[in-house]
């Protein structure tokens, strides 16, 4: 076959890519997955040599060994050599009586594994991994190439991101923007923080909550800030009561108002 070049010059192996799509909470603080590749690996039987264990291997009497024959043209300007790989070795310079019966005399053989991929801190989608060496085996005895794994994010649906920062909403009660309250939001470390909203808090006010946002690539303490936008909800279902205190109130507040003049 195309492989049977035993003993020929040992080669890297080609580099691989695999995706991998991560949770977002593993994207933010990293962890550890596992990802299934397929990828050539050594040949178990004659070590990667693609030679037959105990099968004779002698140089290569077409080329004496080089692995290249030598042609002489002859033209009016005189002669021209050129170099061209040896039609019987087919480059190894070598002549083996039988090549490897597992491999076909590849030296290598296409197996399916699972591989430990660890996941630094403040990944994001398009963040590229290489783990060296576990891309495809090279050829005879040569070095694997790396493996590449590409990484995507799964959407949450409680967060923005934007880099380092997160971005969120807040439901507030139009009486609790008015008067001010504590109410409970849920962050990447808690279920349930509790953010201050002081009186008086506009629709689409911005809060802040400092160092509460995404890592920095592996920097697992250099993290940025999670701003919480704030919905204030206005009633539309007053009861009787509820509306006469709203209007009550909007009498207070229109004799406040300066008049016009």
């Amino acid at each position: 076959g195309g492989g049977r070049q035993a003993a020929a010059m040992a080669r890297r192996g080609d580099d691989l890519r695999a995706d991998l799509e991560l949770a977002f909470d593993v994207a933010c603080f990293g962890g550890k997955e596992r990802v299934k590749i397929q990828h050539l690996e050594t040949c178990d039987r004659c070590a990667g040599s693609g030679v037959e264990p105990g099968a004779r291997v002698s140089t290569c009497p077409t080329c004496g060994g080089s692995g290249l024959v030598v042609q002489v043209t002859r033209t009016p300007l005189g002669n021209f050599q050129t170099q061209t790989t040896c039609p019987t070795c087919r480059g190894s310079g070598q002549k083996v009586d039988k090549y490897c019966t597992a491999c076909d005399g590849n030296g290598v053989s296409r197996k399916t594994k699972t591989v430990s991929v660890n996941v630094p801190c403040g990944v994001d989608d398009g963040t590229k991994l290489r783990l060296a060496g576990e891309g495809d085996a090279g050829a005879q005895g040569g070095p694997a190439g790396d493996l590449y794994i590409f990484l995507s994010i799964k959407a949450d649906p409680a967060f923005t991101r934007q880099g380092q920062d997160l971005y969120s909403t807040l439901d507030v009660d139009a009486v609790d923007a008015i008067l001010g309250t504590t109410l409970q939001t849920r962050t990447l470390d808690e279920p349930a923080l509790d953010v201050p909203v002081p009186s008086g808090t506009q629709p689409g006010t911005r809060l802040k909550l400092a160092n509460k946002g995404v890592p920095a690539l592996n920097k697992r303490n250099n993290r940025g800030d999670h701003y919480i936008t704030v919905n204030v909800r206005i009633p539309t279902d007053l009861t009787p009561d509820q509306r006469a205190l709203v209007e009550q109130l909007k009498e207070e507040n229109d004799k406040r108002r300066p008049r016009a003049r």
